[in-house]
C-alpha cells in the first residue's frame, strides 16, 4: 500500500499546526491584492481582467514559495527525524511525493483564497471566465515549479536559512530568464541560438500565455517536466 496519502496528510496538517502558515496566507493575499490595486492600477484600467493581479505572482513566489518549502527536508535533517522517517516502510520516492504534494496543496490553497478578487471583478464588469480559470491554473503550475526547485535545495542542507537564500537565488534567475533585459545581457557573450534556448527556461515566458487565456501544451509540459526533474533530483540527493 502506498504511504503517500498518510505522508501527505501529516505534512499538510503540519502547516496548520503552526501560526506561521496563517501568517503566510495573510501576507500572500495582502501582498498580491495590494500590488494589483496600488501598483498595477486595478481600478484605473477600467478593464474586467485579473492580469494586473497575476502579473506579480512570479515575483511574489520568489520569496513566498522558498519560505514554504525551505523546511521540508532541512528541518527533518536538522532534527534527525529524517533517519526515523526512512526506518518506516516508506520509499524515498513516496516520502518526496508526499511532502511535495502537501506543500503544493498548501500553495494552491493560498492562491485560490484570492477568490474575493474574482467576486470583485464579477461585480464591476463582465470578465472572461476562461481567462480567469487559465490564469489560476498557470499560477498553480508555476508555484509547483518553484516549489520543486526549493524542495530539492532543501534536501541539500540542514540549515533552513541557507535553503531559503539558495532557493531565492536560483528561482530569481529562472524568473529573469524570460525578460528581454536579461537575454540582451546574455547576448553580449553567448551565441544568439543558445540565448534563445536559455530564455525558454524562464518561468514568465511560460506563464504569460495562461494570463492571456492560452493553454499551450508546451507551457504545461514545461512546468510539469521541471517538477518531475527536480523531484528526481530530490530523490537522488536523499539516497546519496
Amino acid at each position: 500500500m502506498s504511504q503517500i496519502p498518510p505522508l501527505f496528510k501529516r505534512e499538510l496538517l503540519g502547516y496548520f499546526r503552526s501560526p506561521v502558515a496563517y501568517v503566510f496566507l495573510v501576507v500572500f493575499l495582502l501582498a498580491s491584492v495590494g500590488l494589483a490595486f496600488f501598483l498595477s492600477g486595478f481600478f484605473k484600467s477600467n478593464v474586467a481582467s485579473m492580469e494586473s493581479f497575476f502579473f506579480w505572482h512570479p515575483w511574489l513566489f520568489l520569496f513566498l514559495v522558498p519560505a514554504a518549502g525551505m523546511r521540508l527536508w532541512s528541518e527533518e535533517k536538522r532534527s534527525g527525524t529524517v533517519e526515523l522517517l526512512f526506518t518506516l516502510p516508506v520509499t524515498t520516492l513516496e516520502a518526496v511525493l508526499g511532502k511535495f504534494l502537501a506543500a503544493w496543496a498548501f500553495l494552491a490553497l493560498a492562491i485560490l483564497l484570492s477568490f474575493p478578487m474574482v467576486l470583485t471583478l464579477a461585480y464591476l464588469g463582465d470578465p472572461d471566465w476562461g481567462v480567469v480559470a487559465n490564469s489560476y491554473l498557470g499560477s498553480i503550475l508555476m508555484a509547483g515549479a518553484y516549489l520543486g526547485v526549493c524542495v530539492f535545495i532543501s534536501a541539500l542542507t540542514k540549515n533552513q536559512v541557507i535553503s531559503f537564500v539558495l532557493s531565492v537565488m536560483v528561482c530569481f534567475v529562472l524568473a529573469l530568464l524570460g525578460y528581454s533585459v536579461f537575454t540582451e545581457f546574455l547576448s553580449g557573450f553567448l551565441p544568439v541560438p543558445l540565448v534563445d534556448v536559455i530564455s525558454n527556461f524562464g518561468f514568465t515566458t511560460h506563464f504569460d500565455g495562461f494570463t492571456k487565456g492560452i493553454i499551450d501544451p508546451k507551457d504545461v509540459m514545461f512546468f510539469l517536466s521541471l517538477i518531475g526533474f527536480t523531484l528526481f533530483l530530490n530523490v537522488v540527493a536523499l539516497e546519496r
